[in-house]
């Protein structure tokens, strides 16, 4: 009798005891979801993506060539964005990146139009020599404990100087032109400035799924390999970051260098890495400009550093380091090159642009100072 009143004692508390471990799950799982990064960025997304979506209706920013407008945009910002944010994550900036995408830039076209150089000795020049310099500049952040703030804004007009002062020097102008013809068909001009997947939209202009132009064409030609190595970038940076022990090398050297030091960290390694990473991604960004454009010029990247600061904070990342998104810097880049593009299809004048900018900054830094103080628990 007694077995029996305590199993009936226990099935009674069963159902009350239930609820409480969903609500106990519920809770954890907002939690964890509130505590992701891209959270804040894929809001913005989404209301971006919807603002336009009734704004801009019928002015073919929807349409194929008004798509692949501002993915391009978008992936041009990624490229030096997921560079920013890891190097964001890991707890320093580069002021750098903009002059360093101006100074690859020539480093690729003086050579390879002055000098005679193969296209490929050109860009394995200009790489060889971004990286040279994010060591330099991380190497002296990590040895004098220096800002990187001042270390990089130092750089900034070093490298801007530089551009300037060589190019003329060396060709008398501040734009070198030729690059493509210099570069002639090498698949090195093509892995930066060509497309891929032409018959794919030829398929869909001949399915009707997007327009052609005067000439048969179809209105989109193919996919710009901009966005190839926008993709790729991302990828890579968010396996790196969220799959690897370097990723939790990166976090650790962001939340406390002195902590990660004392657990077997290579803090200075990782420091010094993620600076030579934001240089690379800046000299794929000014390499994909030259082979389609088909020049350089020596103030091209002004204020790009900035954007791709921008779009890591749009993207989750915090200025204190520690804690951010590849996939929200992403997203970051997305808005920014969604409502540049966006503007210039509903006729608004482009000066509202860098309001919107500097106002999507400000409440994105208020949003994640927000969720930081949720998630960890801070007043």
């Amino acid at each position: 009798m007694a077995n029996l009143t305590d199993a009936a004692t226990a099935a009674l508390a069963a159902p009350s005891a239930t609820p409480a471990d969903e609500r106990l799950r519920r809770q954890t799982g907002l939690r964890r979801l509130m505590a992701r990064p891209e959270l804040g960025a894929l809001a913005g997304t989404i209301l971006v993506f919807a603002f336009f979506g009734v704004t801009a209706s019928g002015t073919g920013m929807f349409a194929a060539d008004g798509i692949l407008n501002w993915t391009t945009v978008s992936a041009q910002l990624a490229i030096i964005g997921v560079g920013a944010a890891l190097l964001m994550i890991g707890g320093e900036f580069d002021l750098s990146v903009g002059s360093m995408i101006g100074f690859a830039g020539m480093m690729i076209a003086i050579p390879t139009v002055y000098f005679g150089w193969p296209v490929e000795a050109s860009v394995l020049f200009a790489f060889v020599g971004a990286l040279f310099i994010g060591y330099l500049n991380g190497i002296i952040v990590v040895m004098t404990r220096l800002p990187s703030f001042i270390v990089t804004l130092a750089s900034l007009f070093i490298l801007r100087g530089l551009t300037i002062a060589l190019s003329i020097m060396f060709t008398n102008r501040t734009i070198v032109s030729g690059v493509r013809d210099a570069a002639g068909d090498s698949f090195v001009a093509w892995m930066f400035g060509g497309k891929i997947g032409a018959p794919i939209f030829v398929w869909l202009a001949d399915a009707g799924l997007i327009g052609r132009l005067p000439n048969g064409a179809p209105v989109v030609s193919g996919l710009p390999m901009v966005i190839v190595w926008a993709l790729v970038i991302a990828v890579v940076g968010h396996v790196v970051l969220t799959k690897t022990r370097v990723g939790n090398w990166i976090f650790a050297a962001g939340g406390d260098a002195n902590a990660a030091r004392n657990v077997g960290v290579p803090v200075a390694r990782v420091k010094i890495g993620l600076f030579m990473a934001t240089a690379f991604c800046a000299t794929v960004y000014a390499a994909c400009q030259v082979f389609e454009f088909g020049s350089a010029a020596a103030d091209r990247g002004v204020l790009k550093e900035f954007e791709a600061i921008i779009a890591a904070v749009i993207g989750g990342c915090l200025l204190t380091g520690g804690y951010g998104s590849v996939i929200g810097a992403c997203l970051g880049a997305l808005i920014f090159g969604v409502v540049q593009m966006g503007i210039l299809f509903t006729g608004v004048p482009n000066d509202w642009f860098r309001v919107f900018l500097g106002a999507m900054l400000l409440v994105a830094v208020l949003f994640n100072n927000v969720i930081r103080r949720r998630v960890t628990g801070e007043r």
